[in-house]
């Protein structure tokens, strides 16, 4: 299979004709004994299910037409009387997994490129061409209720350990290896679901083969899958219930219920968000962050990090593991540079212990990363990034003592959160090559990066920072500099309105489960003893500064900040954390309430605390695009949903502003506004009522 107009193979309306002539001839062709099914492309297999084709699907029946058509066409290939056998190198994903388990047999090459899995579920939606019903019946319930309901995908080795592939062979072995096992399958007199038997098919059996067995199973199912999603994804039930058909009513029935699931969820609302976030990601992996087209990227040879603490580390760590670019790291002294190095070595030996990465990769890798008390080995830096404590006076000096050492052959990138970036390039003899890039932590886990240009940045050292983010595995907004940016300006609206509604006496756990009922991954309680109660309060100050009143800090802050309640680091904070609490669940700490003067008995709805705190963050959103700190709305969605954890079933700020209506968002702001005051005052661009998308 080459799709010569995309560089992925994915499963297209189009391909239908042609997929049915070919299993025509292939059926008409009595003294075929082996089919093989490959993909051209040197790094991908199928990567899905060709997502233009779904907002064509306007009503439910379509959609389970859709699902239905190619039902039929796996069908097909899995009663060919030939045996299949499919040779898996690269992306194996959605469409592309479903497609290759209606085969007799699975070979896959250990190529870092292979990857299997069923991730529908991130897209609001379910496998929807026998996936719910093929992948249990090969690998056990258990095992692929965690698959489908989570979206991971695996690398060749763990699918090869789950079940799903059935040999894995290095890449230029690929072929052969698949013609090998054909024989042997068909040799062995099985034509259909030729493998080896599961060591855990016996518990497989109890589970989810008698009733009792199943009730635990899909109970247990349902309760984590709920703790996660707060009944926010209607895909998960849907999945859990199309499993459950198939496996108590056979798999016709499975069948239909798969499809019919399918065809409500591609028309709903949440599987539309998240499809459109989807392609937003998809249109920044082609945008270098500047408009004129005829500028190129610097290439990037070496960088240097400034600061060896978490942030410092965390992005070292990316740019050796992802980029693969050396990283020469400096810290003040010996200790501060063996805590970062020792940090890059515990996400590598994880990966290792997950054998995710070899032993070899793992010294590879680390071999990338050196560490400095010194400037020593920063003069061929192409990018230094700091990523130092939030203080002007100690950027200004990092900046000129990097211009010192690399004149201008360097980059300088600044990761402050909320110091406008032309203020730190102030003390700079080269403001052209100075720009912000703002990561999120844990820097490995969180998928944004912020770069932030200044009116003197060069749109070249943009370009090359984009692409540096971009090998470091990060989706990459730019906007333009001000005080807090964009994500810390909108994330300091948001806490500060949990923070107000703890002065008013509502429960810290009261707040914190009103957000994740309305779709937050970390209530904001809880994220401000992440993040540092006297950090936020400090950004609260720069905001204030900035804005006015409308960012009036939060009378009490100070109280706490005064009392040392730092949050998680210091273990003082809203939760009570270290040897206060060694349970997993999180306990407010009630002397919080006593030192605020506050009785916890405010008993406000969920709704109207979600509600205050989640337009705080959509109205600010809709002053940022307004003050031109953003370059579109989409990457205002992709800023809010990536950085912050705005839901995604709602698609980001702009996107909740298009399907609530501005005039219906309007009406609530004035409302809280002649209650609360100047800071609900909504912005110009919802006072136009505007649409932000088409």
């Amino acid at each position: 299979m080459d799709d010569s107009e995309a560089p992925v193979n994915t499963l297209k309306d189009e391909m239908i004709g042609e997929f049915d002539a070919l299993l025509s001839m292939i059926e008409q062709e009595k003294d075929l004994r082996l089919v093989l099914f490959a993909s051209k492309k040197s790094d991908n297999f199928i990567a899905g299910a060709n997502l233009d084709m779904l907002p064509g699907v306007t009503r439910p029946e379509q959609g389970t037409a859709l699902s239905q058509t190619a039902q039929a066409l796996l069908d097909r290939i899995e009663n060919l009387l030939p045996v299949t056998v499919a040779a898996i190198n690269g992306s194996c994903l959605g469409g592309g997994l479903e497609f290759a388990l209606a085969f007799d047999g699975r070979v896959a090459s250990t190529h870092s490129a292979t990857r299997l899995g069923l991730p529908e579920v991130r897209l609001g939606l379910l496998p929807g061409s026998g996936g719910t019903q093929r992948l249990p019946a090969l690998i056990g319930a258990r095992a692929a209720l965690d698959l489908i309901l989570t979206g991971r995908s695996l690398t060749a080795q763990r699918a090869y350990r789950a079940g799903i592939v059935d040999e894995i062979v290095p890449k230029a072995l690929l072929m052969k290896a698949a013609i090998t096992r054909a024989r042997k399958i068909l040799s062995s007199g099985k034509t259909r679901r030729w493998r080896k038997i599961r060591f855990d098919a016996i518990s497989d059996w109890l589970l989810s083969r008698n009733p009792l067995g199943r009730k635990i199973l899909f109970d247990q199912a349902k309760r984590r899958t709920f703790k996660k999603t707060r009944g926010n994804y209607p895909a998960t039930d849907k999945i859990l219930d199309v499993i459950r058909t198939g496996l108590e009513q056979g798999r016709e029935r499975g069948f239909a219920a798969e499809a019919a699931a399918f065809g409500e969820l591609v028309v709903s609302p949440e599987s539309r968000q998240l499809v459109n976030l989807f392609h937003a990601g998809n249109q920044l992996k082609h945008d270098s962050g500047v408009d004129d087209p005829e500028i190129e990227a610097g290439v990037i040879e070496k960088i240097g990090v400034l600061g060896a603490g978490l942030m410092g580390a965390g992005i070292a760590y990316v740019t050796v593991d992802r980029a693969r670019i050396p990283v020469r790291l400096k810290d003040q002294n010996d200790d501060g540079i063996a805590h970062g190095l020792a940090y890059i070595d515990k996400r590598l030996s994880d990966r290792l212990d997950r054998r995710s990465i070899s032993r070899l990769q793992h010294e590879h890798t680390l071999a990338r990363v050196s560490g400095t008390a010194d400037y020593s080995g920063f003069d061929n830096c192409s990018v230094v990034i700091e990523a130092v404590y939030e203080s002007v006076e100690l950027k200004h000096k990092m900046v000129r003592d990097v211009e010192d050492v690399c004149g201008s052959r360097s980059i300088f990138a600044s990761n402050t959160s909320a110091i406008p970036i032309s203020e730190i390039a102030s003390a700079g003899r080269f403001p052209e090559r100075i720009v912000g890039m703002h990561y999120f932590s844990p820097v490995e886990k969180m998928p944004l990066l912020e770069i932030v240009r200044t009116e003197l940045t060069a749109p070249w050292v943009v370009a090359t920072c984009v692409e540096l983010g971009k090998k470091q595995g990060k989706t990459v907004i730019v906007v333009d500099d001000g005080p807090g940016f964009y994500t810390t300006r909108i994330l300091g609206a948001y806490m500060s309105e949990a923070a107000r509604l703890l002065i008013e006496g509502v429960a810290v756990e009261r707040i914190d489960e009103a957000l994740l009922d309305f779709g937050f991954p970390v209530g904001p309680m809880a994220l401000l003893d992440e993040v540092g109660i006297d950090v936020a309060h400090k950004v609260s100050l720069t905001l204030h500064g900035a804005f006015g009143d409308r960012m009036k800090p939060v009378e009490g802050m100070q109280t706490l900040v005064d009392d040392q309640r730092m949050g998680k680091k210091n273990n003082r904070g809203l939760y009570l954390h270290g040897q206060e609490n060694r349970s997993d669940a999180k306990i407010a700490d009630e002397s919080v309430y006593r030192l605020l003067g506050v009785t916890p008995e405010n008993v406000m709805t969920p709704k109207e605390i979600a509600e205050r705190c989640a337009l705080q963050m959509v109205n600010e959103a809709a002053h940022c695009l307004g003050d031109g700190i953003l370059r579109s709305a989409r990457d205002g969605d992709i800023g809010a949903v990536m950085g912050l954890g705005f839901p995604p079933f709602l698609g980001g700020p702009f996107r909740y502003l298009d399907s609530r209506g501005c005039s219906s968002v309007l009406a609530r702001l004035e409302q809280l506004e002649a209650s609360h005051g100047e800071r609900f005052s909504p912005a110009p661009l919802i006072m136009q009522n505007k649409k932000f998308y088409n």
